[in-house]
């Protein structure tokens, strides 16, 4: 009898559980969870906001690279590389100085920002060339270090 007893109370426990049609997870369960989540988040954020650091400085690269071979073309045409006043514009722009020989534009759309949001500079001659295109990185200052370094054709 003691047996049927205890089998009744398990089996009405069972009922009163299964009534509601509802199971959930415990307090502790999802605490468990959301302190995984917040490890996972710790570990990866970091890492994944590095790279994307890393990518505008590739970005800024491959667009500096893009200049450069448009000035070369420009220079084919022309015979001399634009002037630091005529700048970037002289690729989409015939410039005075240019004449007949402009065969342009050089460049399929207007001169980017860089990828902070910052003109490239353009000088010509340059600090070690006949021209010299720049990003001031991050920060939009000349100098500094990691992303805030300046990018150079140089």
């Amino acid at each position: 009898m003691v047996a049927a007893v205890r089998r009744g109370s398990v089996a009405a426990r069972r009922r009163v559980v299964r009534r509601g049609g509802e199971r959930g997870f415990t307090l502790l369960e999802l605490l468990v969870v959301i302190v995984i989540i917040g490890l996972l988040a710790a570990y990866v954020g970091p890492k994944y906001f590095a790279q994307l650091g890393k990518s505008e400085v590739t970005i800024a690269r491959a667009q500096i690279e893009a200049f450069e071979k448009s000035l070369d073309t420009y220079r084919l045409d022309v015979g001399h590389y634009p002037s630091s006043d005529e700048g970037l514009a002289a690729l989409l722009v015939a410039p005075p100085a240019a004449g007949a020989k402009w065969n342009g534009p050089y460049l399929k759309k207007a001169v980017p920002l860089d990828p902070w949001g910052h003109a490239y500079q353009y000088r010509s001659p340059g600090s070690k060339g006949e021209f010299e295109i720049v990003s001031t990185g991050r920060d939009g200052q000349p100098g500094g270090s990691g992303e805030d370094a300046d990018i150079t054709s140089q």
